[in-house]
């Protein structure tokens, strides 16, 4: 989902590690043989993209991890992805968003790297949070009103966004509105195709995240 592009202060100085992923093998009873082997697959393909960083600079893994998405959207296809199991904090895997990436890559510049990047879901309250994390206490974060159009559709409007560090907080004017499908979903995985055409996969954090 689109993000406002931001610019991060110098406040925050901490240098932290590149995030790492451990890609679970999902042994629920939603997950099936064909999309099991599906979704480890789409795991494979962006498991060292840099949760797209890598990909923006090669069409070719761009488009093969595409492909893998659009057979994930058949395996999901007639599935209902809007209800209760949508809720929950979902941690960035992969995308193609370029505000995110940009906030991600260009975060070092600021003193700092990108923590977690997370998107939080309440269907029941229609509400959602993206979350960029700036470890150990910065964050950036947008808020967004959202209902459930279709089995597959959700459209959001941003309301209000927050950058935040240790001792202080700034509020940013959002802007935007518009729609995703959530193409494919199990206990573990989401796959997300929006608006602009762009794409995301995330894991179900073992954590909730709260303001």
């Amino acid at each position: 989902m689109p993000m406002a592009t931001i610019f991060i202060p110098t406040t925050f100085k901490t240098k932290l590690p590149s995030p790492r992923y451990s890609h679970r093998r999902s042994t629920c009873s939603s997950v099936t043989a064909q999309s099991r082997s599906a979704r480890e697959h789409l795991l494979t393909l962006i498991a060292d993209q840099e949760r797209g960083l890598r990909t923006q600079k090669d069409p070719t893994q761009r488009a093969a991890i595409v492909e893998a998405i659009d057979t994930m959207a058949v395996v999901g296809s007639g599935s209902v992805t809007t209800g209760d199991s949508l809720s929950g904090t979902w941690r960035l895997l992969w995308t193609t968003e370029k505000e995110q990436l940009f906030i991600i890559e260009k975060a070092p510049l600021f003193g700092t790297r990108a923590g977690d990047v997370l998107q939080v879901i309440d269907v029941r309250k229609r509400t959602l949070n993206n979350v960029i994390t700036f470890p150990p206490d910065g964050v950036f974060f947008v808020r967004s009103g959202i209902e459930i159009a279709s089995p597959q559709r959700v459209n959001f409007r941003f309301t209000s966004a927050v950058l935040r560090g240790k001792n202080w907080e700034m509020p940013l004017p959002p802007f935007g509105q518009g729609w995703f499908d959530t193409v494919y979903l199990d206990d573990e995985l989401r796959v997300v195709k929006d608006i602009r055409g762009d794409y995301l996969v995330v894991d179900r954090a073992s954590f909730c995240w709260k303001e």
